[in-house]
């Protein structure tokens, strides 16, 4: 959208000394509502969380209602509100966590539906979130990587790599200058490479083909049957197995496998899965039967990375995020819902 075509909408020809000041709430909001979920993306891509992504944008929203007047047309609309959502995801990291993940684990990391990240390929293909959407930035070893690194250079590599953004716009939003952030850029990349594989195709899943959905449907009936045996066969040796905000990461076939036996994995009985989909990535909801309830009540999730037909990587997360990705209450024991 041109900046005459929404300047129009808003009832306004000329911005002149009073930016935004003159524009009714209603018709403010109804534009800034058009970019939420590309800006909930790029929270979450900044502070790995679902939920505090909802918070940010909603800061954003009103620190921009409240700046109105400050927006002279000299960028986007779009991109000033860009703007605003990174300062407001650096204050609340400076608040909540002023130091990044260690370790390679993220315990507040959580999972993105991949229905809403279809809002974003449905709309404007031209749009920088639907781009960055497609070069597979959203799944979650890239968003475990990008938490290992320090706010500031954090938002470097987002705007630079992700977004797209000029050095001099992203120095200007961070008030440092163009050889400041060329720097960060340059230290936020090496920094990522630690916490990747070292080939791209190592740490994205890409296309679900017909090998990684059999692959899962493998790895979804030897769960079920908690048969570990079976399982292990579906696992690279070097295997990651991680379960936020439960710390502890497990790293090898030998440790994750013992991970479950000693946890009585094996004598879990009257499981059922759901296949869905989190983070362009595959993934199986497990429900176990409650003989009280007389049905399959959410359990956990298993996210999965897969490479050259192995699980390469398997986060799991608690039964507290089926509603948020829009999965059953409960399954009944006659598979109806």
């Amino acid at each position: 959208m041109s900046a005459d075509t929404w300047l129009e909408e808003l009832g306004v020809s000329d911005l002149g000394k009073s930016g935004l000041g003159e524009v009714d709430e209603p018709a403010f909001s109804g534009l800034a509502e058009r970019h939420r979920r590309e800006l909930h993306v790029h929270c979450y891509r900044m502070l790995g969380s679902f939920e505090d992504a909802e918070d940010t944008v909603q800061e954003t929203f009103l620190r921009a209602w409240r700046r109105r007047e400050t927006f002279e047309g000299r960028s986007t609309f779009r991109a000033w509100l860009y703007r605003i959502a990174t300062n407001a995801c650096l204050d609340l990291l400076a608040k909540r966590r002023p130091e990044p993940a260690t370790g390679g684990e993220v315990l507040w990391l959580q999972p993105y539906p991949d229905r809403l990240l279809d809002e974003l390929a449905a709309g404007d293909a031209d749009e920088p979130e639907a781009l960055a959407v497609a070069r597979e930035t959203i799944e979650l070893a890239y968003l475990v990587a990008v938490q290992h690194l320090a706010p500031r250079p954090r938002a470097v590599l987002i705007l630079r790599d992700v977004l797209g953004w000029p050095a001099k716009d992203v120095a200007e939003l961070l008030g440092d200058s163009v050889n400041s952030v060329n720097s960060a850029l340059q230290r936020a990349r090496a920094g990522l490479r630690e916490h990747l594989p070292a080939e791209r195709q190592d740490w994205t899943g890409g296309e679900q083909d017909a090998d990684t959905r059999e692959l899962v449907r493998r790895y979804t009936d030897a769960s079920v049957a908690t048969d570990v045996d079976r399982l292990a066969t579906l696992l690279r040796d070097d295997v990651r197995s991680s379960m936020p905000p439960t710390p502890g990461l497990y790293i090898g076939r030998d440790a994750v496998v013992n991970d479950w036996v000693e946890n009585g994995f094996e004598s879990m009985k009257g499981l059922r899965a759901v296949p869905t989909s989190v983070n362009r990535q595959p993934a199986v909801a497990f429900y176990l039967w409650q003989e009280r309830e007389g049905a399959y009540l959410p359990l956990t999730i298993d996210v999965l990375r897969v490479t050259d037909g192995a699980i390469t990587e398997i986060i799991t997360f608690h039964d507290d995020q089926f509603p948020r990705l829009a999965l059953p209450e409960r399954l009944p024991v006659d598979g109806t819902e």
